[in-house]
């Protein structure tokens, strides 16, 4: 059975899409384990990982997205186990989902270091079970070099078993390979693959932003399925927002006052507007709100003022779903150009 870790050297390195793309991309019958989970999800009286959940959807696993995470808080498994038990029932969940499977995946959390104080970060659970980890390493270019020489430098041979690392999100791949490939070669690191980065894997969709920030659709319900790329704060004049070379671009999201009837309308009007969402609980008229309907535009209503708003948009994940069929077929193209799976295989 093809087992390993799978871990990252920084938070939002890719290691959740980059495995989504490799187990389609190797086409195998998998089990997927989440030690320690670190995006939580409540939903009906149960609570489970974000990540774990989407596998165990996306792939039609046989487990429930709860069973295949030991736990979540830190303290409560602080209380629950100690070094020995925790391993044992690691060990153990490993036996379980890996019966009759070809191939085991266990994700760490965000960062090497994340559940160290619960003997659950990719380094420990590599040391109690002998399996390999696989680095996801995403970032600026030099401060790829630096986790990575970091990592020789500091981890040694008896901590943990580093099968080799897969750098993610490279915007310039062949400059990345011209300065940075050989001195990580030199460090004895396997370099199995080296990804591009991909703006669409990080749009967001209309549906992500109306359930992120708990907004009310008063309009244009059958466009939640828009994609957004761009975003603009039409908090000044329209003649203004006009010479804006955003408010020409498609895809984008128009965030404006609910009683600023000229903007919402002007963004109705441009065409290439995928949400218009509006703040501070300002309903607009009610042919404006027709227009939006007719054009399949939703209207998001938010309590908040328009500067929170932005800010929480900011904030937003552009999280893998079930539904992005496109970016689940993008991931796998992406695996299978760029990663070496005869050298994962043989892990």
């Amino acid at each position: 059975m093809n087992s390993f870790i799978i871990a990252s050297t920084r938070k939002d390195a890719g290691k959740t899409s980059l495995l989504v793309g490799l187990a389609r991309a190797t086409g195998k019958r998998f089990g997927y384990i989440k030690p320690l989970g670190d995006r939580f999800l409540y939903r009906k009286k149960r609570l489970w990982d974000y990540d774990a959940a989407l596998l165990v959807k996306l792939f039609d696993l046989d487990e429930e997205p709860e069973a295949v995470s030991i736990g979540f808080d830190h303290s409560k498994l602080r209380y629950m186990y100690d070094q020995a038990s925790i391993t044992e029932k690691l060990k153990e969940l490993i036996s379980e989902v890996g019966k009759e499977k070809e191939a085991l995946y266990i994700e760490a959390g965000k960062g090497l270091a994340f559940g160290a104080s619960v003997y659950l970060d990719p380094l420990t659970i590599s040391k109690a079970t002998g399996l390999q980890v696989v680095i996801v390493a995403g970032g600026e270019e030099d401060e790829i070099a630096d986790d990575l020489a970091f990592l020789k430098r500091f981890v040694s041979a008896e901590e943990a078993h580093i099968g080799g690392v897969i750098i993610n999100k490279v915007k310039k791949p062949e400059d990345f390979k011209t300065t940075h490939l050989e001195e990580i070669e030199e460090l004895g690191i396997p370099v199995f693959g080296i990804i591009p980065y991909e703006p669409e894997l990080v749009t967001l969709s209309v549906s992500t932003v109306a359930e992120k920030l708990f907004a009310r659709v008063i309009a244009g319900e059958s466009g939640l399925n828009r994609t957004i790329r761009n975003v603009l704060v039409g908090a000044m004049s329209v003649g203004a927002v006009l010479n804006k070379p955003v408010f020409s671009k498609p895809d984008k999201l128009i965030i404006t006052p609910g009683d600023r009837s000229d903007m919402i309308l002007a963004a109705l009007d441009t065409g290439g507007t995928s949400c218009i969402l509006l703040t501070n609980n300002i309903v607009p008229p009610a042919n404006v709100i027709t227009r939006a309907t007719e054009q399949g535009i939703p209207l998001l209503l938010v309590p908040t003022d328009t500067y929170t708003t932005a800010m929480q948009v900011d904030k937003i994940e552009p999280l893998l779903t079930v539904e992005d069929t496109d970016k689940v077929a993008l991931l796998t193209r992406l695996v299978v150009d760029n990663v070496d799976l005869n050298a994962l295989e043989s892990l």
